[in-house]
Parts: C-alpha cells; structure tokens; sequence
C-alpha cells in the first residue's frame, strides 16, 4: 500500500540517539537532537516508536496495513484523505497508545477496525474526520466492537455532531477526557453519558447549545468531578433558561469558563453574563407554563360542574313535575312486591305442615289461586 504513495513523507522518532544515527535507512535524513527520521518512499524502521505520516493520498487502511513497526505507540495519520478503515487495521501494533486520524474524510469504519490484542490504546483523536452521521454510525459500532477498554482521551472536535445517541460512550469505561468541541450539538438527553463515570474532564465549547434542558442538567450533574466547558455556545436568555442560570450557580459540577457564557439573544440581552441573569430580568415572575395550566384546569372544572348543575336541576324539575304519577307507581310495586311475597310465605307454611304432606302441589295451586285473583282486585 505504501509503495503507492509518492512522494511519502514519514518522520519517525527512533528508540535512542544511537540507532538512529547508526542505523539510517537509506534515502533518509537522520536527526540527531530531536531523535527522527525523515524518509521519501522508504520502509519504516522496525525499531520506530512514534509513526508522523501526514499530508498523503491514502483512501484506505487495509488490514494489518502497519505490520514492521510492532513497537510503535504513537501513529499519527493526519491529512491523509483516508475514507475506509477496514478491520484490525492497527492489530500488528501491540504497543500501539495513541492514535490520530485527524481531518481525514471517513465514510466506512470497519467495525473492528480499532481492534487491537490486549488493548493498549489510551488516545483516539478523530477531529475533522467523520464524513456524515453514517460514519458516527459507524464509530460508534467500532468503539463497542474495539475492546477499547483502557482509552482514556476521545478526541470527536469538528464533525458537526447535532445528537448523541444514549449510552455511545458506554464501552469506554476508563474514559477521563471527551472532546466534543466546534460541533452542532443542541441537547443533552438522559443517557448520553451514561458509563463514563470515570470522566474528568467534557469539552462542549462552540456548539450550538441555546440552553440545557432540566434533563440535560441531570445528566451532567450525575457526572460529578467532571471538569466542564460550556462556552462560545449561542445561549438564548428566555425564561426557559432560568433553570440553566440556577444551576450554574448551585452545581457541584465545575463549569471552569462560567464566567465566559454569555447570552446571545435576544438582542437587548447580549453580551450579559448567563450566571448573573434573573427572573425579573427576564420579565418572568413564576412558572408561566404551569400558571397557565393550572388556570386552564381550573376553567375546565368550573365548567364541568356548571354543567352537572344545571343536568341535575332540570332531573329535579322533571321529577316535581311527575310526582304523583311517581308516587302511584311506586305503590303500585310496593303491593305488587308484598303479594308476592305474602303468597311465597303461605306456601311455605303449608309445605313445612306434616299434616299436608299428602297434598299435591297441584291441588295446593288450586286452592291458592282464588286468593291470589282476590288480592290482584
């Protein structure tokens, strides 16, 4: 792959002074102080701890593109116009820590493209290299794929990121520094960080943050000992952001550029201090939203029994009007109900006497029936 890249400028800083010097490869300039070597289109010493290969034509990593160097840590493939990352790109560099892939044009990441035996990365700088939101798509499978167990800096300035799926950090429990500076980011949700508990340090300067959400406020305050950076964001001073100033000056969380966010709308309140903002400047004086709301229920529940009032005044009205019609009918039941009754009750009698015993029911139903005809008139 590498024989295709003319001309090749590769600096390579060596192991000791020594080697360097005695073991120059040829068509290469060895030097002494800064322990480098800079070579065109030559092979890479086998003995380089640090790989600079930047400001070539290389659209795509194969798999164990990197197999002389096995001692390298540091690679560094800056500028390179790199599209496709295939899998176990990096596998041949076991002692590989730090891995820098910036303003490239990433559109395919393989998903084990990060995979390296015995996880020795600790940095991944990515700034200016993901294409569109497929190659997020694809990060964030090669991060959970990658076994990236024991990365401490995530480097993703610059990719115009608008959302963060919840739980994308998840894999990288040992994170401590995530970069996420100079994108589109409006929103943090519940989950976004979640699994990153190691976390020191999260940069969001120049987003495009208007405020943070309640959710996002706890989201960030779950992070605790985090050391924040929220500046350079356009911050609309509404009364949706009152909660925003509250926290700012109440959270445990250390926001270091609180004294740098400013409100950027409306336009008689730029350049004034976020932190500093309060409900009678912002002409809000309670919870507009929940006063409103309730004024809305209220309404409703006057209405609602005005409603059944009025339904039961005119029940009444229709009763008074039909009470004696109510009052025959109603008796009318009652000595219907008592008949019945009396009747069931005198049959019982008879059929509980032992002297009747002989006396079919029949001929009990005769007897009865003069007097049931009786009671009907």
């Amino acid at each position: 792959m590498f024989d295709s890249m003319m001309p090749l400028t590769l600096v390579c800083a060596m192991l000791c002074v020594s080697a360097c010097v005695a073991s120059c490869p040829p068509r290469c300039e060895c030097s002494d102080a800064p322990r480098t070597v800079r070579c065109a289109s030559a092979a890479i010493p086998r003995d380089a701890s640090s790989l600079i290969i930047t400001g070539n034509a290389i659209p795509r990593l194969d798999p164990s593109a990197f197999s002389g160097p096995q001692n390298a840590t540091l690679l560094n493939l800056s500028d390179n116009g790199i599209i496709e990352i295939g899998s176990h790109a990096f596998s041949s560099l076991l002692a590989l820590r730090s891995l820098i892939l910036n303003n490239n044009q990433l559109v395919l990441i393989h998903p084990e493209a990060f995979s390296v035996p015995g996880s020795p990365l600790q940095e991944l700088s990515l700034r200016s290299s993901l294409y569109n939101y497929s190659s997020l798509t694809d990060l964030i499978t090669a991060l959970r794929w990658g076994e990236l167990t024991n990365l401490l800096r995530l480097d993703l300035s610059g990719n115009r990121l608008v959302l963060l799926p919840p739980g994308v950090f998840a894999p990288l429990p040992n994170l401590q520094h995530l970069h996420l500076r100079n994108n589109s980011l409006v929103a943090i949700y519940n989950g976004t960080f979640s699994g990153v508990e190691q976390l020191l340090e999260l940069d969001l300067t120049g987003n495009a943050f208007r405020t943070i959400s309640d959710e996002g406020l706890r989201e960030l305050e779950r992070l605790g000992r985090v050391r924040l950076l929220l500046g350079q964001n356009p911050y609309a001073c509404t009364c949706e952001a009152q909660e925003f100033a509250n926290w700012l000056n109440s959270s445990k969380v250390r926001v270091d550029d609180v004294d740098g966010l400013y409100c950027e709308f409306p336009a008689s309140l730029r350049g004034a201090s976020l932190r500093g903002i309060s409900a009678q400047g912002l002409g809000c004086y309670g919870n507009v939203p929940e006063e409103i709301t309730d004024l809305s229920l209220q309404t409703s529940y006057v209405f609602l029994g005005l409603v059944l009032g009025f339904v039961g005044m005119v029940f009444l009205f229709v009763v008074y009007l039909n009470r004696k019609g109510i009052k025959k009918w109603i008796t009318e039941i009652y000595e219907a109900c008592r008949d019945v009754l009396e009747g069931y009750h005198y049959r019982y009698e008879i059929d509980s006497d032992p002297r009747l015993g002989h006396v079919s029911t029949a001929t009990i139903n005769q007897t009865l029936a003069p007097w049931f005809t009786l009671r009907s008139l």
